[in-house]
């Protein structure tokens, strides 16, 4: 049965149009006006965008299945609005086989509620100097490699990984972290650090891992990818890397341009994160690193842990934050709606297609007759607040918890099936 969302404001191909979209077998068959089908939804006043794309999450399974599974984490994508991800390969065991690779495939294809692509790791346990049989990885449906929440330590390790990701054409996205500079860090190096009394994190931690690997980048031609850059000299780097024609890209988490360290009330678990909160001067950056395409897209992160691993001091908590709910929602009140920063079809853009388009995603990200019929709808104009008991994610450790935002997802759409609703939170 065919159906069409009608009378929508539509951003296809970087543009915002009024028009409706028909769906047909799973596929959309036209975008324009006036158009028929059996089913209608009404999404007047709505956006209806593509559904968004995030590269970067964390889903726990197998292993950790307490903190999220693929079912709860892909619910709660859906939620956000997203319907493709890249699922990082930390999880026990980590998908370093051609037989983990197939099988961690296969549940994700089982389980997901959205399309799930599946990263292999640059070294056997992320933290080894051994490098995995890249073409039995690709072949059994690894999309890229990381390491993500370790770096890769050695360079000549950094240096033969991308000389094996070059020759099967994978890209490398790298958790860029020099573990002797980052020392068991916690908060930015910085008046909050002093003030908290917490270890700090030197910038440096990061920004000598991207020089290096842009060397290595340069002498290889691998396609390098930076997950969650952080911080100004990050960017100054990235910068002149692409003038050099360094075949590099990055993504920047939406935590990173919303908050800073000077964010953090105290000492709150919260608001632990690798890399962490940087300061003003690192956040202004990134914005501009961002308008001025160094930074080529935004990614989440989503990092879901349990209550009690997050509750109480930075410490004793697990690094990181949860995203998939929050993302949309909270860049488009402060930086769209409210700041005015950049355009909603700039965010959208950031989303969807530039993702889609930096990972080779053929199929996500656009709105186009004849590509898969992934959709979200969003109410850009009530007001909502954002509660734990919303939320699909075993993970609540969000800051943002609390906001007043705009942009709710109003439904999502998988394949042309409705995979989340509002009315059925």
């Amino acid at each position: 049965m065919a159906t069409v969302i009608k009378n929508g404001t539509v951003y296809q191909n970087g543009r915002l149009i009024k028009a409706d979209v028909l769906i047909e077998d799973q596929k959309i068959k036209a975008i324009g006006t006036n158009l028929t089908a059996d089913k209608e939804i009404d999404a007047s006043g709505k956006l209806v965008s593509p559904g968004l794309v995030d590269v970067h999450v964390h889903y726990r399974d197998p292993g950790q299945t307490y903190k999220e599974d693929i079912k709860t984490g892909s619910e709660a994508a859906a939620h956000g609005g997203f319907t493709t991800v890249g699922a990082m390969p930390n999880v026990t065991p980590v998908p370093n086989t051609p037989e983990l690779m197939q099988k961690m495939v296969q549940e994700n294809n089982e389980k997901g509620v959205v399309h799930i692509f599946q990263y292999g790791p640059i070294t056997n346990d992320e933290t080894t100097d051994v490098i995995p049989d890249y073409a039995a990885l690709k072949k059994a449906g690894a999309f890229a490699l990381s390491n993500d929440g370790h770096g890769v330590q050695t360079a000549q390790t950094m240096y033969l990984a991308m000389q094996k990701a070059k020759e099967n054409n994978l890209i490398i996205a790298t958790h860029a972290q020099d573990d002797s500079l980052f020392n068991k860090g916690i908060v930015n190096e910085g008046p909050k650090a002093k003030e908290l009394n917490l270890p700090p994190v030197t910038e440096l931690a990061e920004t000598t891992q991207i020089a290096r690997d842009l060397l290595l980048a340069q002498k290889t031609g691998v396609h390098y990818h930076i997950c969650h850059v952080s911080t100004k000299t990050s960017v100054e780097l990235v910068r002149m890397a692409k003038a050099r024609g360094i075949n590099v890209t990055c993504e920047v988490a939406p935590h990173h341009i919303l908050l800073t360290d000077d964010d953090i009330p105290k000492d709150n678990g919260y608001y632990k994160m690798n890399p962490p909160l940087r300061n003003k001067e690192d956040q202004a950056a990134l914005l501009v690193g961002l308008l001025d395409g160094t930074i080529d897209l935004i990614a989440t992160d989503h990092a879901p842990h349990a209550r009690n691993e997050k509750e109480g001091g930075m410490k004793g908590a697990a690094f990181g934050i949860t995203g998939s709910e929050t993302a949309f929602s909270t860049l488009y009140t402060k930086f769209v709606k409210e700041e005015k920063v950049f355009t909603l079809e700039q965010l959208l853009s950031w989303l969807s297609d530039k993702p889609a388009k930096t990972f080779g995603l053929k199929n996500a990200g656009v709105l186009e007759p004849g590509k898969p019929a992934d959709i979200a709808i969003f109410d850009l104009d009530h007001k909502t607040e954002l509660k734990e008991e919303d939320y699909k994610s075993k993970g609540v450790n969000t800051p943002f918890t609390g906001d007043k935002v705009y942009g709710e997802t109003v439904m999502t759409m998988v394949d042309g099936q409705v995979v989340y609703r509002r009315d059925e939170q």
